[in-house]
Order: C-alpha cells, then sequence, then structure tokens
C-alpha cells in the first residue's frame, strides 16, 4: 500500500548554504546525514514531520557515490525525484508491475530502508520506499 510522500531529494553545489536554508531559516531539524564510503559528508536529510523529509545531497559526492554525471545546476534543475513510502514493498511492485509500470528490483539503501524505482512517464523518477526497523529516518535523535 502506498502511505504517503517520504521525501523530496535535491541535488546542490552549495551545500552549507541549503543547510543554513533548511536547518536555520526553515527551521527544519537535521534527522540524519549520510557519508561516502570514504567518510564525506555528502547529504542532510530534513524532518518535516510525520516520517516526511527533504533530502539535499552535495552533487559531486553523490556522482562520486552512486554515479552518473556532473551537471551545471541552474534555478530550477536540482530536483531529483520524489519518494513514496510504501508498505509491503513486494506487494506493492508485484501490483503496479501487474498495471504495466516498470519497477526496479528492491534493494537495501544506505539509509537502512528498502527501495525499488519507477518513472512517470514524462521520464521522472519515483523512488518507492519501505522503511525497516533500523531505518534512519526512524531512529530517535541523540540526546
Amino acid at each position: 500500500m502506498i502511505r504517503q510522500l517520504a521525501h523530496v531529494c535535491f541535488f546542490t553545489d552549495q551545500l552549507e548554504a541549503m543547510v543554513a536554508f533548511y536547518r536555520d531559516a526553515l527551521g527544519f531539524p537535521v534527522k540524519f546525514t549520510l557519508h561516502t564510503d570514504g567518510g564525506e559528508l555528502m547529504g542532510y536529510y530534513f524532518d518535516t514531520g510525520n516520517t516526511t523529509f527533504i533530502e539535499v545531497f552535495d552533487q559531486r559526492l553523490a556522482v562520486k557515490q552512486w554515479g552518473g554525471q556532473v551537471q551545471p545546476l541552474t534555478p530550477g534543475s536540482q530536483y531529483k525525484h520524489f519518494c513514496l513510502e510504501v508498505t509491503g514493498i513486494s506487494q506493492v511492485k508485484a501490483m503496479l508491475e501487474g498495471r504495466g509500470v516498470a519497477v526496479s528490483d528492491v534493494t537495501l539503501g544506505m539509509d537502512h530502508s528498502l527501495q525499488a524505482w519507477i518513472a512517470d512517464p514524462d521520464g521522472n523518477a519515483i523512488e518507492l520506499m519501505e522503511y525497516t526497523h533500523t531505518s534512519l529516518q526512524l531512529r530517535q535523535p541523540a540526546p
């Protein structure tokens, strides 16, 4: 079952300014950060309430971690995908495939959540995510 919007994702070339905006100006607390396999801080998850988040990644480090190409970022081009929180990701995958939607394999993400990917007719990426008992999104903040 699709529950709700889980997060929106942005790539940036100015991570510090984005952190200052979302954390300091808008007041969204940092739920957790993600690092490359080499230990470099590459992304922030901002808690917007009710297990819904804004994630922001340094474009160069995200490409280094996951592949792809570094591209010039212009206003409006930083949006990467939105994510739908689901329960029973295998059943959702089967349901969507039964409706003719191409769905990627289910994998475990860096955040310890299960994920699969689809695209809308315009090619916009949509992540499907099922939280697990070890998902970083569900961890209590450190005191």
